[in-house]
């Protein structure tokens, strides 16, 4: 049977999920769980929870936690697949700092995780872990594959497989809800929804959707301009923004897509904030929202050993259970760009749709993105390759380099303002940053 790892096994709730959903799937019942994390009580609630859940779904699982960095090699010994879903500094310190300080500086964000000035730091702090991490495959589990769901989700990836010899895919929510949600906004009801999304992680783009093999676009974006000229829009309005004026609608939410664009978070211009109804600070309300209702969760995942479970929509068990049985399983995963995209660059990770079968994952080529598409995900790229650059040579100047070049970051910020909240950044960060020359 399979040995399956999750790596920041202390996020119990998504840990139920994923493992949840393993314990739901036929080929993986008798499978070995590894539970690792460096936070003892977290992990200690995350195999109480499994092991009752284990109990109920009578998934015959053998479940063992691993505490810390000692412990690391042996939680990974013999795995067939890694799980990660660590995040480097939580929501205090790093999260707290990628927002305050950006802020003193007059920059604002919303959600700061995955590209901009917030992703940038998150992967300088999460790249050496899991670098760390994929060296310790390398020796105890070479075969294994990782399925990777830790921010910022392109750079983490890009690190990962050029900097390392690991088999990995990077695994986001965003795709597979993309054409339902578009489709909800204008009440449509289809028979035979087909769809393709490709671009990069939190960017990519709903290139076709169709409706038995009739094409969807030309309704949709009649009713978005009726429904903007009578004021009817409310809600999702910088990604319905982007879709009437570069043709296409992105995966990624409006308060995500709003700080990757130079056009929206803008404190010259705050009625843009209000008009787009941006959330700003939203991420960081998220975190204290989470963390205070944690103790009541805590309570009601812990205590019931009836623990109920149904199989939910994450990738990860289909993308198991596609290697262990051979029947192929499509998805979304991030993936470095090997000629797949072939208007952005190779050293991008780029998501596209995937095949999960016994050979592993095999991502499909897409060709040229209509090119006002490539153009917009090319700026964000940018900052991407230097940040994993800066990582992979241990130069600093490239973190630099990174800011300047993000797109919202150069739209409010002068150079010299820039280099200062980067120094800032790095003074807070301390250690949790490795040193760079």
């Amino acid at each position: 049977m399979a040995k399956i790892t999750f790596m920041g096994a202390g996020s119990t709730v998504f840990a139920k999920n994923v493992l949840g959903d393993c314990m739901c799937a036929e080929a993986l019942k008798g499978s070995t769980l590894a539970l690792y994390d460096i936070d003892p009580e977290r992990l200690n609630d995350s195999l109480t929870l499994l092991k009752n859940l284990n109990q109920t779904l009578k998934a015959a699982m053998t479940i063992k936690a691993f505490l810390g960095i000692r412990q690391r090699r042996t939680a990974l010994q013999g795995a067939d697949y890694v799980v990660n879903a660590v995040q480097i500094g939580g929501y205090k310190p790093s999260t707290v700092i990628d927002f305050n300080i950006p802020k003193k500086h007059g920059l604002l964000q919303t959600i700061g995780d995955t590209l901009g000035i917030g992703g940038i730091f998150r992967a300088l702090r999460t790249i050496p872990v899991l670098l760390d991490f994929a060296r310790d495959m390398e020796a105890v589990c070479p075969e294994a594959w990782m399925l990777n769901y830790a921010n910022p989700m392109a750079m983490n990836m890009m690190g990962l497989l050029r900097g390392t010899h690991v088999h990995a895919v990077g695994l986001c929510h965003s795709v597979e809800g993309c054409a339902p949600n578009l489709l909800y906004h204008f009440r449509r009801k289809t028979k035979k929804l087909q769809w393709k999304v490709a671009g990069i992680n939190h960017q990519a783009w709903l290139l076709e959707i169709t409706d038995d093999g009739r094409d969807l676009y030309p309704d949709i974006r009649t009713a978005c301009r009726r429904a903007k000229a009578a004021g009817t829009l409310k809600i999702d309005l910088v990604r319905l923004e982007m879709m009437m004026r570069f043709g296409y609608y992105i995966t990624e939410s409006s308060e995500h897509s709003s700080e990757y664009f130079p056009w929206f978070i803008k404190r010259r211009y705050p009625e843009l904030i209000k008009q787009f109804n941006i959330p700003l600070d939203e991420y960081p309300r998220r975190c204290v929202s989470q963390i205070k209702n944690w103790k009541r969760m805590r309570r009601q995942l812990t205590a019931n050993k009836d623990q109920p479970h149904s199989r939910t929509g994450e990738y990860a068990s289909y993308i198991m259970e596609a290697m262990e049985t051979n029947q192929p399983f499509k998805f979304g995963g991030n993936v470095m760009n090997t000629g797949l995209i072939t208007n952005l660059p190779a050293k991008a990770c780029v998501e596209v749709p995937c095949l999960a079968d016994r050979s592993g994952v095999t991502p499909c080529f897409i060709g040229d993105l209509p090119e006002p598409c490539a153009a917009l995900n090319r700026t964000n790229i940018n900052p991407q390759i230097l940040t994993v650059e800066a990582v992979l040579t241990g130069r600093k100047d490239y973190v630099y380099q990174a800011a300047l070049l993000d797109p919202h970051t150069g739209a409010e910020l002068s150079i010299d303002d820039t280099i200062r909240m980067c120094d800032d950044l790095f003074k807070a960060h301390g250690n949790m940053i490795p040193p760079l020359r």
